[in-house]
């Protein structure tokens, strides 16, 4: 009984969880076909407030003038790519949440796989040659008395 009780307490928590969209009922256009549209871009735009949410999910100001942005440029007939653009050359790529690969940010892409590489080889080389380090010189004749000394006492 404890069993179907703690499930439906998860249940009942997983369904309360479901993220609520932020946008407002006076920022919804009229004509489903466009607010489709505005969704699927507002999904893939960052808020730069919140920085880890959409503009669809965020509840801050400017997610909220983004989303109004994108509203009004496709009501004006831009492409959803348009819109995106637009939104790009005003706030730049940071605003993208999969950002486009590209030559300005050929680094990022590259720098987790090329650390991961550096690592392995690093790992390998220590892992191959364990007593590099441990390498020590045979005790001179004044050490062995000293040892000899503190052995005997």
């Amino acid at each position: 009984m404890i069993k179907v009780l703690t499930s439906f307490i998860a249940l009942i928590f997983l369904t309360l969880s479901v993220p609520a969209f932020a946008v407002n009922p006076d920022e919804i256009l009229e004509d489903a076909e466009l607010e489709a549209r505005a969704r699927v871009i507002s999904a893939d735009l960052r808020c730069l407030v919140c920085q880890n949410q959409s503009i669809d999910d965020s509840d801050a100001d400017l997610a909220r003038d983004l989303r109004v942005l994108v509203r009004n440029r496709l009501v004006e007939g831009d492409t959803n790519k348009q819109v995106i653009d637009y939104v790009v050359s005003r706030y730049g790529d940071f605003v993208l949440l999969k950002p486009s690969f590209s030559a300005k940010n050929l680094f990022l892409w590259i720098a987790p796989a090329l650390f991961l590489l550096i690592g392995g080889l690093l790992a390998f080389v220590k892992l191959r040659n364990p007593d590099h380090e441990k390498v020590s010189s045979p005790l001179s004749s004044d050490e062995k008395d000293k040892l000899k000394q503190i052995l005997d006492q």
